[in-house]
């Protein structure tokens, strides 16, 4: 991806450990991610990718480690303290109110870019509204660049999975991230929806500038559209490079493949 122009460190990840009773799902880990990359963590099943994701975005606290973001450095991060600065993340299992419609859910992911108060909100009047108006002008740029027009008013239980992932996406997007974790989200689709996927974190990535952070397990989709990719096995770090780097390393191969040293 030639043409793109990454930046310079945004998020700093250093020697992470995280341990759930006795048992270790992390250790040790460090990768960094540049901004306006697309960046990869992928690796078998228990490998410690969601683990990870969940130190990132402040849901775990590591025992040990620190994480950057934009050079301010903390031991532990929680979750509204990571939205605030400009982290938003999507779920593996959906989390979105079914039955609300997909412009209400997209609208869920503006809370807390409003300004005005309850009172000012509930009564829709001066600025309230006017904030409003505002930023469903934004939800409705979303919906557009995430070609979902035609369900805006449909409840989200209603519609076909694949969909279901863009809303989640566009509820994630609503926050105006400077990071998006994606958490497996090309988990459970056909091959269409995969591609339609593909297209849109790439677009995301280079319309809105948004820098990607992506589990991933399917490792040709990781392979077309990353820069960089981060491979975990048991919790460790096996591989760390471009896709054409981590693809020839004998570590990740023999990782994926079950063939033992």
């Amino acid at each position: 991806m030639s043409d793109k122009r990454i930046g310079d460190v945004i998020l700093d990840v250093k020697n992470i450990s995280l341990a759930f009773g006795g048992v270790k799902a992390l250790t040790d880990i460090s990768f960094n991610v540049r901004e306006h990359e697309i960046r990869a963590i992928i690796g078998p099943n228990g490998a410690g990718k969601s683990s990870m994701l969940n130190c990132i975005n402040g849901v775990y606290t590591p025992q040990t480690g620190t994480i950057s973001f934009r050079g301010q450095t903390f031991d532990h991060m929680d979750s509204r303290q990571v939205a605030e600065m400009g982290i938003a993340r999507t779920f593996q299992n959906l989390a979105l109110f079914k039955g609300m419609s997909v412009l209400d859910n997209i609208m869920t992911g503006r809370n807390l870019r409003i300004k005005s108060n309850l009172f000012l909100q509930a009564l829709r009047i001066g600025p309230a509204e006017r904030e409003e108006m505002q930023h469903r002008a934004y939800v409705e740029h979303i919906i557009d660049f995430l070609e979902i027009q035609a369900y805006r008013k449909t409840p989200v239980g209603q519609l076909p999975y694949g969909l279901q992932k863009r809303v989640d996406l566009g509820r994630a997007l609503a926050l105006e991230p400077q990071v998006l974790l994606l958490d497996e989200p090309m988990a459970g689709m056909n091959v269409e929806e995969k591609q339609d996927m593909c297209r849109f974190i790439l677009d995301v990535n280079d319309e809105f500038g948004t820098t990607v952070v992506l589990i991933e397990h399917d490792m040709s989709v990781v392979m077309d559209i990353s820069d960089r990719v981060v491979v975990l096995d048991y919790g460790k770090k096996i591989g760390d490079g471009t896709p054409d780097e981590v693809r020839n390393n004998e570590e990740v191969i023999s990782a994926y493949l079950g063939t033992s040293h």
